[in-house]
């Protein structure tokens, strides 16, 4: 669940510390207070998109920090392992920087992550559900996934999309094959040829750094077989060279270390010193050894070098990448070549179509009972929300041919009315019956969600009276469950929490910012009856509340 959540310089909130409690929890206040400001300060904490808009004005960047509690059970733990991103004694801490200028960084335990990986853990941590949410239900794609996603076959459903996608490559590589085989010909003949080319000449990947290495000491030779005579003379091969006069300032040290003990140090560094040069003397006898002129060669590398450089240049690349060049020109070929071949090219397309009907069919078979469940637990819902005899139901219609959405058509379709036949859900509700069907799904789909903490922003407009109670006590059932957090302007709703924020805003330094109060048994009664009555608060309206609050 969510623990902690701090705020600074974000939108119209300066700084703000806010720590939750678990269950339902609502957050009420005047209209414009901040109450979506709050939600919206967490989402981009779980990984949401970001923009300069988010920055307080006159600020350089918004600061969001999340803390939840580390999931019991579930992928998570083993998703942070995996990335190595421990959390520390069970915590899961998610933060969020906005600049001023739109960038923005995010950080998973105290570790840089990516935006996306911030998402990806938010997933499992906590499900917001917009204001308008029940407006996407009205599209085929997110029924479709609502479906999935209470079948508990999200992944399935992607696995059927990429292999409906696999399916359809080969197909097309197959027509094409059938139908453009001329084309191909003459694509794969210039391909093959420019290939013996490069193949001819037979250039390594690390030869063009050894062909260099070697041309430039054979360019240098006579410069460095001077260079290394000159050396080996200095060094140990002339009367008054270095090391025989190291030898003899060695030896007289060495006398007058006897008489004064204090010279033993630069003994110790002179005799370190002639070991050295004669190290030094049997290194460069050796390089010397290995120098000479030799003109035939030089000739040879710089033909070498021509050729390479020649190639390269004639396609236009840096003479380093030939060999990557080779690689890719080879596996074009080959794909070329399995292209020519449309009876191979049917074989694995037939390969492909078998993978994708038997994950299609599995899919099929999550869904069916899924979409059972999910009419029903919504119909029975809708008899709670002033649709009494309404029905909904989850069609599945067949696709013969198949899709990357697998062999069905997902469609919502209702019956607001006893005795009226089931319609599209986009067709027949409206807009008061589409948010309580809509809030009907969204509350019945997050009890088989795996995530902890649940977050509705004004999800019941369009409601009131007896119904706005009977949401108050769904969300409040769910609370026993889930944390369950509500951005509410309904009094019915607020007075079934069982916990309440107050969101207002306040002048603070000449400037317009949100603040948080928690609210006790007076504050709420006293908040709960300004939802009521509005400006003018009575006692039989704060009599009102009081009731309200003790049922």
């Amino acid at each position: 669940m969510l623990r902690r959540l701090t705020i600074r310089d974000f939108v119209i909130v300066d700084r703000l510390e806010l720590e939750f409690e678990a269950g339902f929890g609502a957050l009420t206040g005047e209209t414009g207070a901040g109450k979506s400001i709050l939600l919206d300060a967490l989402g981009l904490a779980l990984g949401g998109r970001a923009d300069s808009g988010s920055v307080r004005a006159g600020r350089d960047k918004a600061d969001i920090v999340a803390e939840f509690d580390l999931p019991a059970s579930g992928p998570l733990e083993a998703w942070l392992l995996q990335h190595e991103l421990p959390a520390d004694e069970g915590a899961v801490i998610l933060r969020r920087v906005v600049e001023a200028g739109g960038r923005s960084r995010a950080w998973l335990n105290g570790v840089p992550v990516t935006q996306a990986q911030l998402r990806e853990a938010g997933e499992w941590l906590a499900d917001i559900h917009g204001q308008h949410a029940h407006h996407a239900l009205l599209r085929g794609d997110a029924q479709r996934a609502l479906v999935d996603m209470h079948a508990g076959a999200g992944a399935l459903a992607a696995d059927v999309a990429a292999r409906y996608r696999q399916w359809q490559h080969f197909a097309d590589l197959r027509r094409v094959a059938e139908t453009d085989s001329a084309a191909s010909e003459r694509e794969r003949e210039l391909l093959a040829w420019q290939l013996r080319e490069v193949e001819e000449l037979a250039f390594a990947p690390q030869e063009w750094a050894e062909l260099n290495a070697e041309h430039s000491r054979l360019a240098h030779a006579a410069g460095l077989i001077e260079g290394a005579d000159e050396a080996l003379v200095a060094l140990g091969e002339a009367d008054l060279s270095v090391g025989s006069q190291l030898r003899h300032i060695n030896a007289r040290i060495g006398e007058m270390t006897g008489i004064d003990p204090g010279l033993g140090d630069v003994g110790e560094l002179l005799a370190a010193a002639e070991i050295q040069v004669d190290e030094a003397l049997h290194e460069l006898r050796r390089y010397r050894e290995r120098l000479d002129l030799d003109p035939a060669r030089l000739a040879e590398i710089e033909q070498r070098i021509e050729a390479v450089t020649s190639l390269a240049r004639k396609h236009r690349i840096a003479p380093e990448a030939l060999p990557d060049l080779q690689t890719e020109w080879t596996r074009k070929l080959d794909d070329l070549v399995a292209r020519a071949d449309p009876a191979r090219l049917a074989e694995q397309e037939k390969r492909a179509r078998d993978e994708y009907e038997a994950f299609a069919r599995r899919l099929s078979a999550a869904r069916r009972p899924a979409a059972g469940k999910l009419s029903t637990d919504v119909t029975e819902a809708m008899q709670t929300l002033a649709m009494a005899g309404g029905k909904f139901e989850v069609g599945l219609e067949p696709d013969a041919v198949g899709g990357a959405h697998g062999f069905e058509v997902v469609e919502f379709r209702v019956a607001a009315n006893p005795n009226q036949p089931l319609r599209p859900l986009a067709k027949v509700a409206s807009g008061g019956e589409l948010s309580r069907i809509g809030l009907a799904i969204q509350v019945m789909t997050s009890r088989d969600a795996a995530t902890p903490t649940l977050i509705f922003d004004e999800v019941d407009v369009g409601i009131g009276g007896g119904v706005a109670e009977i949401v108050g006590k769904l969300l409040h059932r769910l609370g026993r469950e889930r944390q369950v957090l509500c951005v509410t302007h309904l009094p019915q709703v607020a007075a079934c929490a069982d916990w309440q924020w107050n969101i207002a805003k306040t002048q603070r330094g000449g400037q317009t910012v949100s603040e948080v109060v928690a609210l006790d048994g007076d504050a709420r009664i006293e908040e709960i009856a300004r939802m009521l009555g509005g400006v003018n608060i009575t006692e039989t309206t704060r009599r009102h509340a009081a009731e309200m609050l003790g049922a």
